[in-house]
Formats: structure tokens, sequence, C-alpha cells
């Protein structure tokens, strides 16, 4: 047998810590280590897309954009790769065309070379605007076929998809297998097809979760598989993917050894073994409820996600009854892969349904998106009488999603005016409004110090310090000291505030946050029981909206009159906008919280008197 060398991607500085560490790798923990990968020999790094730019803005305060930067300064070998949602992007909604045209030209310009593009659905027509885009940027487009187990997925399906996107220009192909399904002797079928009648490369992401993976790639390998995805043995197994140095090992004296170094990789894995202990994080592991995914079908990261949330709505004991639900609710909706953002519109609207005691009587915007086929067709049928609960008399689309998204670039930055002080916040206010701007105006700090760029050495903050202005000044003059001296960096402290001023020029800032103070629910009126008032309280940990968008309905205030169905609010939620209805006729006589703000499980939001 003539030697065919393996090509890997690593997933390490994306997918795996997404998938075990719910995305919370800060870039500097990434950068010191980059230039060792590099240096392997990778067939690319996955390095950016998915949850990581959600993420960077809403947990890590981190821009997305400077992120991709960085790290290509810091890889000038390797490509890099990225995960891209067709016509969600990065994101959980369809955007428009402009939108996602201007999103590829940015992500190629600030350093992307390989973009990994799926549809939730394996819907065609959502690849048409990015593909088209990427190519014309000239990088490469992996066109990637989303892998499950159903009534209506068969190795046909999977064929045609395949065919399509080489039809639309793929350089390469890749099997995405996110809840590890993909059996060894299946692999061994449709990679041995996809070679036969498709003449691009062929990659395979499989997860590891139960446990199949390995042996699926051994089988896949055989079958001519081109490219494979593996992750960093501290960030791999589990809900992550096989570890690079078990595949490397188990390949080495065969025709397609890959030829990496064992020493530079382990070099490597002790780097983000401290990285994990430092931030506490468990290894990637196996249990009887990943198993089960032979049964449930929830990809291991969904699970993950899953646990989180029954956490903060402190129900993690009624995850067991969650994994039952999600199949129901996959079924009902026409069976859709459980990948983003499916995997989050089935699990949330399970887990509504088993918090709420009644199935289907919350419904978030994402679900009614879907069952409207505003994400695409629906692999399978959809229950109609989902849809009539859901919809009424409303019919489902059946054109291309995007024909109906009318909203342009201009429009957002025509929103976010000032705030935004590049095309990149522009495109990351536009994905995410609420959080993008959240983000901007704690670094919006005057159009001076924009202008002069000082505040750049804050946005480097680890926490949420506040620097006053005489601080600032302060900071400025240690700087210019430090520029013209021998002295490499100078820490000063003040109060729970800690500077560092380093001679790079960088100066970090971080807090100690004060305990934030428990909050206590308000009480209802003493009367509210003796007048008879429904009190509406939170189904779950969110943020309570009273209009969090141009299309949310109108305010409720105290002394209107609603009716039964009608929305009360919006609680942001699980990454969704979950719509919470009136349950009868009635006038409100209380709003208990205010627009924006955080809310727990079974906190009061409304009196209703019943009419």
């Amino acid at each position: 047998m003539r030697e065919r060398r393996i090509r890997i991607t690593d997933t390490s500085l994306r997918d795996a810590h997404q998938s075990l560490w719910a995305t919370r790798m800060r870039t500097a923990d990434m950068l010191p280590i980059v230039e060792a990968l590099d240096d392997v020999g990778f067939n690319s790094l996955e390095c950016w897309g998915g949850a990581t730019f959600d993420a960077c803005l809403r947990f890590l305060d981190e821009d997305p954009w400077e992120r991709l930067r960085l790290i290509k300064n810091h890889a000038s070998r390797t490509p890099l790769q990225m995960l891209l949602r067709g016509q969600n992007l990065v994101g959980y909604r369809h955007y428009g065309d402009d939108i996602v045209r201007r999103f590829v030209y940015r992500a190629a310009e600030n350093g992307v070379d390989i973009f990994r593009v799926f549809d939730a659905l394996n819907d065609i027509r959502n690849f048409e605007t990015a593909a088209a885009a990427i190519k014309e940027t000239g990088k490469h487009f992996q066109g990637a076929v989303v892998y499950t187990i159903s009534p209506v997925h068969s190795l046909d399906h999977y064929l045609e998809v395949a065919r399509k996107l080489v039809d639309m220009g793929a350089d390469s192909i890749c099997i995405k297998d996110m809840a590890a399904l993909l059996s060894p002797y299946y692999a061994d079928q449709l990679i041995g097809r996809l070679k036969e009648e498709i003449e691009v490369p062929i990659q395979l992401h499989c997860h590891y979760i139960g446990g199949l993976a390995p042996m699926t790639y051994l089988k896949a390998i055989e079958a001519g598989v081109d490219v494979i995805d593996t992750a960093t043995v501290p960030m791999a197994f589990g809900n992550s993917q096989p570890a690079t140095e078990m595949v490397v090992t188990a390949l080495i004296g065969t025709p397609y050894d890959s030829g990496f170094d064992l020493e530079k990789l382990f070099r490597i894995a002790k780097y983000f073994e401290g990285v994990r202990q430092r931030l506490g994080y468990d290894r990637g592991v196996t249990s009887l409820t990943h198993m089960q995914v032979y049964e449930h079908q929830v990809p291991g990261g969904m699970i993950s996600n899953l646990e989180s949330q029954l956490k903060e709505q402190n129900a993690l004991d009624r995850l067991p009854e969650v994994l039952e639900e999600i199949p129901r609710v996959r079924a009902e909706v026409g069976f859709p892969p459980l990948v983003t953002p499916m995997s989050q519109i089935v699990g949330t609207q399970a887990v509504l349904n088993v918090l709420s005691g009644k199935r289907w009587s919350i419904v978030p915007d994402e679900m009614k998106a879907y069952l409207r086929g505003r994400y695409g067709a629906a692999p399978g049928p959809v229950s109609q009488e989902i849809v009539g609960r859901v919809l009424g008399d409303e019919q489902p689309i059946t054109v291309r999603p995007a024909d109906l998204v009318d909203e342009t670039f201009e429009d957002f930055a025509a929103e976010i005016g000032d705030l935004a002080r590049s095309e990149d916040d522009v495109l990351s206010y536009a994905l995410f409004p609420q959080t993008a701007r959240a983000y901007l105006e704690r670094h919006h700090v005057g159009p001076e110090a924009d202008v002069f760029g000082t505040h750049d050495h804050f946005l480097r903050s680890t926490g949420e310090a506040a620097v006053s202005a005489e601080l600032g000044d302060r900071v400025k003059d240690i700087l210019a000291v430090v520029d013209e001296s021998d002295i490499d960096e100078v820490v000063i402290e003040e109060g729970d505030l800690k500077i560092s001023i380093r001679k790079t020029g960088q100066v970090v800032a971080s807090a100690t946050p004060a305990a934030p103070a428990a909050a206590e629910p308000a009480a209802a009126p003493a009367d509210a029981q003796a007048n008879g008032y429904q009190v509406v309280r939170s189904p779950m940990v969110g943020t309570f909206y009273r209009s969090p968008s141009p299309t949310a309905p109108p305010f409720v205030n105290e002394g209107d009159e609603v009716r039964h169905g009608q929305t009360l609010c919006i609680l942001e939620a699980m990454k969704l906008m979950n719509e919470l209805s009136a349950e009868l006729d009635g006038i409100v006589r209380a709003v208990r919280v205010e627009d924006g703000e955080p809310v727990e499980y079974g906190q009061e939001l409304f009196l209703i008197e019943p009419l």
C-alpha cells in the first residue's frame, strides 16, 4: 500500500474548549502557545467562529476580531480555520445577505484562511451567499454536511448535499459528526462513497462523547479520508474530539503516519494542562449520560449547556427528564440535526416544556421562526398540531429565508452610531445587538480618547475595572517614564484596582469585584392574595425585557388590560428570546422589574387582576 499521510486539523483553540470549558479560554491563554502549534505541521488551526465570537463579547469582555488578528500574527505558516453557520454566521438567526457578505470579507481580511460552512438543516439555500463571498475573497470554502440519525437522514441524503456543495464551489467537504453518532462501519461506507463520487478532499469531524470516534477515524482513514480533527489531550475526550497524541501514535509505522513530532505535541499538551488546572476545569470524560447519546442523540456540548442552564434554574436534577423530552420535541418539529442553532432551539424548548410543566406553553422566538420556515426547510414532516398551537393560522414560508431579511449594514451602523469605531464593531452589533452594545459602551470613553487611542490601554482589562480620570492621567505619566527608561514594568494599586504598566505599551487593569448584594425579591402587596391577583413569576433565570428589539410587542404597563395569550415580556435565557404570555384576561396591577434587569427562577414579574 502506498504512503498516504493523514492530515490533521487542531481544534484546541476553538471547538475543544467550547466543548469542555464552555468557551471560556481567554486570548491571553492562547497566544503563548500559538507559535508552538504553528510549528507542528497541522493542516489548519481551528481558532474562531462557532460560540467563540459570542463568548468573547458576552463573558470574556474581549473583542473577537482582535483575538483573530492576534492569533494570525503568531501563526505564520499554518492556515487559520473558522466555523461559519451559513446564513446564521456565528449567531442564532438568519442575517441579511449584506451582513453575511461583509462578515466574510472582514473575517478573511482579519486572518481566516479556511471557512468551514454548515447549515443546521443541510438546506443548501443557506450556503449560497456565504459561499459566493468566500470564493470572492480567494479563501478556502469547505462545505460541511451535518451528520445525524433519523428516519429522514440517509446515505443518499448526505451524498446529495455534498454534491450540491461541490457544484457551489466547495474546495473540500467535511462530514460534521457533532453528536458522535457516526459508527465506524457506516463511516467506511460514507467516506468510501464520497471518495468514489467527489473529487475534492474529504475531512471528518467527530466528537468523542460515547467513545466511538477513534475507531470511526481509523475506518475513515482506511476508506480514504484526507483530514481529521483532533485536540490536545488536556482538552480532548468527553464532549471534545479524540486526542491528537493518541491518533498520531496509533498511526506510527503505517502508511497513514502523520509524521508529527510527539515531543512537540506533549510540550503543547503540558502547557494546556497548566491552563486547565489554573482555570479549574475537569478533564473530558465519558459518563453514562454521555454513553446514552446513542439513545437520546444529544451532542455532548449540548449536554454541557443543558447542565449549565439547569444549574442556573436550580433544576439540575431534572436533566434526565430534559434528555427524554428532547427526542420528543425533535420528532415533533421534523427531526432537525441537533447542531447550533437547532440544538439550542430544540434543547431550550425541551427545558421550558419540563420546567413549566406545560408543553409548548412558552415558545422562544427562535422556535417560532423555525416553525415559520425562517431557518430553512425542516428535514422531515412537522407536527401540524404544534404548528397550529404556535402559529395559529399563519402559514410557513417556502422561499429562501434570507430573501425575507432586508436589514443592511447601514441600518445597524445608524443604530449603533458613534459607539462603533470600525466596520468590525458594526458587524458585532449586527450579530448580537444587546451584548455588543454593552461591550462597546464599556469600552467607549469619549471622543478624545477614541481619537488619540488612549482607551486601548484599558481595553485589555481582565475585569470590570473602573479607571478614574485622575488615575488615567497617572497611568499616562508612568507610561512615558517607562518608555524612556530601562524599566520593563510598573505596578500600581488603588483599592481593589491593580494596574500593570509594561514597556510594550500594554496596560492591564484588573479589579476584584465586590460580591453583589443578594437581591430580595419584591413581595406582593399584602392584599394581593385577598384581591385574587395572579402572580406571574419567572419560569427561568434570565434577563427581563419589556421590548428588546424593534419587532417586540408593545410595552405592558401598570393599568393595562391584557388578554389570554398576549405577550407580557421577553426573557432572554440560554441565548434565546423567550416570550412570556398572559394565562388569563386581566388588568396589570404591578410590574415588578425594570427593563434589562436580571431575574431569578420564581421571581415575581407581574401582578394581574382577573377580569
